[in-house]
């Protein structure tokens, strides 16, 4: 069975959000399927041109053909949750307050916003909630 790619709109819905991890800033940026779905991803870190900057755009373009192929969020969070390498330690966000990388961090991100089974803080679903336009 070959999966068919399910392309974002041409203008869609997105959130970014601010982190940090240890000193080392970053903003994701997800953008949604109109259900409200992720559908991509973009990091952007504070040392631009640095190897982790680069693996963290690789990462994110695999990351969102998985999502994009028909990978569910819940399964491409497991995937990922847990990773661990530098930078890792406290973050910014009191919702997840230690991460063990910036891969670790975003997985751990979506699943309180966008898998509401996973028994998440949030609970929230963003299909269940409007993004504002």
């Amino acid at each position: 069975m070959i999966a068919e790619r399910q392309s974002l709109p041409p203008v869609r819905d997105s959130l970014t959000h601010k982190f940090s991890i240890m000193g080392h800033e970053g903003y994701l940026t997800v953008g949604l399927f109109v259900d409200g779905r992720p559908g991509e991803i973009f990091i952007k870190m504070s040392k631009a041109g640095s190897t982790l900057s680069g693996l963290v755009h690789g990462f994110c373009r695999a990351f969102s053909l998985a999502l994009q192929y028909g990978l569910p969020t819940e399964q491409a969070v497991g995937r990922f949750k847990g990773m661990r390498f530098e930078p890792m330690g406290h973050t910014s966000n009191p919702d997840i307050p230690e991460a063990q990388s910036v891969i670790d961090y975003v997985a751990r991100y979506l699943e309180l916003h966008f898998c509401p089974q996973s028994g998440s803080v949030s609970g929230c679903s963003w299909s269940d909630t409007p993004v504002p336009r």
